[in-house]
């Protein structure tokens, strides 16, 4: 159960201020549909986080606990870095959707927006962690959902109040503990 409220809290915190979160932002706004976008939010993230938890397990099952050990660590400090950096939308990630509705637009530009994101990488990170892939991938994809279908349904009313700032340095504050938890060895009872 740790598996799955620590992903689903970590993604949503991290979440905020992502360029994801920006996209659903500029989704919501062009189309005002928010049903389709947040059907797309959801199959994108599902497909793109399960993605990422298989080659979290399966970098369970190809490195040494002590290698795994370091190799997490340094991914969860590097996440505690990365969280405080703020994301910045690519404008051909919001051309496509002209053609493809709003459904197949939110699918295809979340699923590759996702693609190496912070979030992505997180849940590669904690699917090895804890050695629950299926239980992180719902954690991550409702961390997704937490953090972005208010943004569907708000818009730009909501991005301007929350304190970026404050929410990025408790995502980072998260990822650090959980690297130097890790390379301390808290793992040890599971396996690395």
């Amino acid at each position: 159960m740790e598996s799955l409220l620590v992903s689903t809290g970590v993604v949503a915190l991290a979440e905020i201020g992502d360029k994801t979160q920006l996209l659903a932002f500029i989704l919501a706004a062009r189309f005002k549909k928010p049903l389709p976008i947040i059907g797309g939010i959801l199959v994108a993230t599902l497909v793109n986080h399960g993605l990422a938890g298989a080659l979290g397990a399966w970098i369970t099952s190809a490195l040494s606990p002590d290698v795994l050990r370091w190799v997490l660590g340094a991914s969860f400090l590097a996440m505690a870095v990365w969280t405080l950096i703020p994301d910045e939308i690519e404008e051909d990630e919001t051309r496509i959707a002209a053609r493809l509705g709003v459904f197949g637009a939110t699918l295809l530009t979340f699923f590759l927006a996702e693609m190496g994101d912070k979030t992505q990488v997180a849940t590669v990170a904690m699917a090895a962690h804890y050695a629950a892939p299926v239980l992180v991938v719902v954690g991550t994809t409702l961390g997704m959902l937490i953090a972005d279908v208010p943004a569907v349904f708000l818009g730009d009313r909501l991005a301007g109040r929350i304190p970026m700032r404050l929410v990025h340095g408790i995502a980072a504050a998260i990822f650090a503990v959980l690297g130097i938890a890790t390379l301390l060895g808290a793992g040890r009872g599971l396996g690395f």
